[in-house]
């Protein structure tokens, strides 16, 4: 089967689950801008080379997900289906390859995104969302530990197991990171963040702090609000839950970020 190209952009926090063991949800886009949701993968299971990083290209046989009604949701051919790296787009030019391939239709107001997303002909699930104001950026704790159906998956996997080189289970974060921001109709939401990136974050800022939560998430805020969102063009990578998508008011979270630095506007006269 002919194989398919994307531009990784998102790779979300790791979760275990009870079928797949842990899995990363990954998307991105096909050359033509459009975007592609990639579940499940396994990971932290694959090859040190086939460990694609943000915007990188990769090329995998992908079919559609059918389990997933989400149209955008597809999943590797086999579990062997490997992850080519083929290239990866820079930042040069004030990120311009990737504000070509990313940019190509951004949402600025949230009641149309959702009623995209609520409508069964067009079932939108993954967007780029430009928010007008970013107001603040909070954090709420939550379960320090894995819940008991997760612990069990954990057990019948045997993730726990560090030795003769087998997998042990990512660590679950203590803290969930929210951005309140407002649309074009200032519209006021309250969204989750669940980025691979925000908990890899976190991790750092604690190891750096001796254990201070308190200071780590100042820190996580301070990425997140004090230079993304005061100093950067901020977008949204947005994307649905399976679960909420047609029963939530708001079935998005925030799945990642692009944050390329302010175009500098050139004085013609």
């Amino acid at each position: 089967m002919p194989l398919t190209k994307v531009l990784i952009a998102v790779k979300t926090y790791p979760t275990p689950s009870t079928k797949y063991d842990e899995t990363v949800c990954t998307a991105g886009f096909k050359e033509d801008g459009s975007w592609v949701r990639i579940y499940p993968v396994q990971y932290r299971k694959k090859e040190y080379s086939q460990q694609y990083k943000k915007y990188d290209w990769v090329e995998v046989d992908l079919v559609r997900n059918f389990k997933d009604f989400r149209p955008e949701t597809y999943r590797p051919y086999s579990a062997h289906s490997k992850f080519n790296i083929v290239g990866h787009i820079a930042t040069e030019n004030e990120w311009e390859g990737r504000k070509k391939i990313i940019l190509g239709k951004v949402y600025k107001n949230l009641s149309v995104l959702i009623d995209e997303a609520k409508n069964k002909l067009i079932c939108t699930s993954l967007a780029v969302f430009k928010p007008t104001t970013i107001k603040d950026f909070v954090w709420e704790k939550t379960e320090r530990e894995w819940s008991k159906e997760r612990f069990a998956s954990m057990n019948q996997f045997n993730l726990f197991e560090k030795r003769k080189g087998k997998f042990e289970v990512v660590r679950k974060l203590p803290y969930k990171f929210f951005f309140i921001f407002e649309d074009d109709e200032k519209r006021e939401s309250r969204l989750m963040i669940e980025d691979w990136e925000t908990g890899q974050l976190f991790w750092k800022c604690l190891s750096r702090h001796e254990g201070n939560e308190r200071e780590a998430c100042e820190d996580v805020k301070g990425k997140y609000f004090d230079d993304f969102a005061k100093t950067k063009d901020l977008y949204f990578f947005l994307g649905t839950t399976k679960e909420h998508h047609y029963v939530s008011n708001n079935p998005f979270i925030i799945i990642g970020t692009f944050h390329p630095k302010h175009q500098q506007q050139l004085n013609l006269f």
